[in-house]
């Protein structure tokens, strides 16, 4: 009977901390295209893309900060970092960056849809060193 009880209890314990940490997934467009997913860390969140453009892929990671907000519409900024690959005709290479991100989010009460519009700005360390390109994107996830 104890087990019995302390495994609702675990089990009770653990819907509740599922279901305080929100998540969505969906799509980014801006300098190409991404594959989104956030996860819910409090009052903020931390965001992970796959991207793909003309010549290459990007993996992107971000810790957002709700810097005001309703639920509904916040905004946020936040530092992360990008691992890029890319082929340019005769050579091909790999470049790691600093990324920060600037946005604003409207999550949707009576459907479980977030539109999102920010700017994210990457300096580069390693090949092509300096600020790679200022990407505005316009993003679609479902939240879940």
């Amino acid at each position: 009977m104890k087990k019995t009880l302390i495994l609702i209890a675990a089990v009770l314990g653990f819907a509740v901390v599922a279901s305080a940490q929100p998540r969505a997934i969906g799509v980014r467009a801006g300098y190409g295209g991404e594959l989104s997913y956030q996860h819910g860390l409090g009052g903020n969140f931390a965001e992970f893309d796959l991207g793909w453009f003309s010549n290459g892929f990007d993996i992107v990671g971000i810790y957002d900060f709700v810097v005001a907000g309703t639920g509904e519409v916040n905004l946020y900024a936040g530092p992360g970092a990008q691992l890029g690959f890319y082929n340019a005709g005769d050579h091909s290479g790999m470049n790691v960056g600093l990324a920060g991100q600037l946005g604003v989010e409207w999550n949707f009460p009576a459907v479980p849809l977030q539109l999102s519009l920010d700017w994210r700005p990457v300096f580069f360390f390693l090949n092509n060193r300096g600020f790679g390109y200022d990407s505005v994107g316009l993003g679609l996830r479902y939240r879940f």
